[in-house]
């Protein structure tokens, strides 16, 4: 039994998959939490749909605590999400808001508490922000309101009285565009080197989970790529 153990909440998505893949290819135990399996993990915990959010994480929050039993683990990634626009005239800002809400706040939300309960001592529990939820962001609001309350979650946990376990440290990635199959197939035409890898940032999570130029808990860190280099910026 690996003695290094990870949850990676949106398992199943691009990034989530590649994440599952490092950690897995590294001799770490993986458990996938998502609404469909990834084959590559020890372990997956099966996302039922719902329209309440509290019904939805009382599942998830039951259904890891039975996997898990007394073992705690060394990260939990949260990187589930997903793209929607719409301005306050688009006839899908309603639909669009929840969803955007559905896919960020409530997973983030749900990986927070998991994190209380779950994660080791000077753990790592990263979340999934926006570069663009930093200012507004028109033509998206939905998108953009989500993000920033992803943001404000992440200071939040690091604040006192945030709730996570002594010494883990809460991080936020704020990505531009990833480089995912989605994005190439419904940007063909893009700058396809201003994309962020989706390896570096598995790589950077596996560092961090080592302790390895791991940021303060609350950071909000940019990822910011051109010419095909990606650098790691702080919100400050």
């Amino acid at each position: 039994m690996a003695s290094n153990r990870v949850i990676v909440y949106g398992g199943r998505g691009a990034l989530g998959s590649k994440c599952v893949q490092y950690f897995c290819s590294k001799g770490w135990w993986v458990a996938s939490i998502d609404m469909a399996a990834n084959d590559e993990a020890n372990a997956n915990v099966l996302v039922k749909p719902s329209e309440s959010f509290t019904e939805q994480a009382d599942q998830v929050t039951a259904d890891v605590a039975q996997l898990l039993g007394e073992q705690k683990v060394d990260a939990i990634l949260c990187v589930a999400g997903g793209w929607a626009g719409g301005s306050c005239k688009s006839k899908d800002l309603f639909k669009n808001a929840d969803l955007m809400w559905k896919q960020s706040v409530w997973t983030s939300t749900i990986s927070s508490h998991l994190a209380a309960r779950h994660l080791k001592p000077d753990g790592l529990l990263t979340l999934a922000g926006a570069k663009a939820a930093l200012a507004g962001t028109g033509g998206m609001l939905g998108y953009g309101m989500a993000k920033a309350a992803v943001h404000h979650l992440c200071r939040s946990l690091a604040a006192e009285n945030g709730g996570l376990p002594s010494g883990a440290a809460a991080v936020a990635i704020l990505p531009v565009t990833l480089d995912t199959p989605m994005n190439r197939k419904f940007m063909p035409d893009a700058d396809f080197s201003s994309w962020t890898p989706l390896e570096y940032i598995a790589e950077m999570f596996f560092s961090w989970t080592n302790r390895a130029k791991r940021p303060a808990s609350g950071s909000l860190i940019q990822l910011l790529t051109s010419g095909g280099e990606t650098t790691s910026v702080a919100v400050q």
